[in-house]
């Protein structure tokens, strides 16, 4: 039966088929959401600064394709080379975002996730003009910011634009990401504080620097965000006392 089921979940009809109803999913979700921007001219604030780096949080990502308001604006998302990859690049492809396949972990497995040729993919995605989204913290910890966002923007002289996008109804699950399935009709909230730029000559403690700005603004995008939809309860504490290693 673990066989049957496995094959099943790497076959491309499934995988397809899984990938469609997801994105229509998330199209009512967002549909049916009556959203508040913060600041309320945010994309004014944003669109100057294009092509930027989008940040934002493992776990809080399934919304992210629709900050991409309009046809003008290409965009890219780093997705892992994981099965459950697989899923989530076939709805944010039908949903009209890129997709580039690899790891943001610079971490010992950077090489064999592919993260090497994702990381000069992302680089030459900016210098084509394109926005290039990815999640900020290190996997298997989430809301710890990690260095390979730093990296991307001391590599490509682009803008960090972290953000957070929430809903008020919404499930949460009980896994290290703490996955939030936004729920359809309730209010939703994009929050983008400031952006966060890393000079090319940036040194090890400039960069480490900007990591934790990074982290902290993530942060308070998402208090904000919870707390416009009303609900202040549903924000994760922060994660104190640890690093990006």
């Amino acid at each position: 039966m673990k066989h049957l089921v496995r094959n099943m979940l790497r076959s491309g009809w499934f995988q397809r088929a899984v990938g469609f109803l997801a994105a229509e999913y998330l199209r009512l979700v967002w549909l049916t959401n009556r959203f508040t921007y913060d600041p309320a001219d945010v994309y004014d604030i944003v669109e100057p600064q294009m092509p930027a780096i989008f940040a934002f949080w493992h776990g809080q990502h399934l919304l992210t394709p629709f900050i991409r308001n309009k046809p003008s604006y290409r965009a890219k998302v780093l997705i892992s080379r994981h099965r459950d990859g697989e899923f989530n690049a076939i709805a944010v492809e039908r949903l009209g975002i890129g997709t580039i396949r690899g790891s943001g972990d610079h971490g010992s497995s950077f090489h064999r996730k592919g993260g090497v040729g994702a990381f000069k993919e992302m680089v030459r995605a900016l210098e084509d003009n394109y926005n290039v989204a990815s999640t900020a913290d290190v996997p298997k910890r989430a809301r710890i910011a990690g260095l390979g966002i730093i990296m991307l923007a001391r590599e490509s002289g682009r803008p960090i634009m972290p953000f957070a996008m929430v809903t008020s109804r919404f499930i949460r699950l009980k896994n290290w990401d703490s996955t939030t399935i936004n729920l359809p009709f309730g209010r939703g909230a994009l929050v983008g504080i400031k952006e966060i730029s890393v000079p090319r000559d940036a040194d090890a403690a400039a960069m480490e620097q900007a990591r934790l700005d990074l982290e902290a603004t993530l942060n308070e995008c998402m208090r904000r965000a919870y707390q416009i939809v009303g609900r202040p309860d549903a924000c994760p504490p922060p994660v104190t006392g640890a690093s990006s290693g």
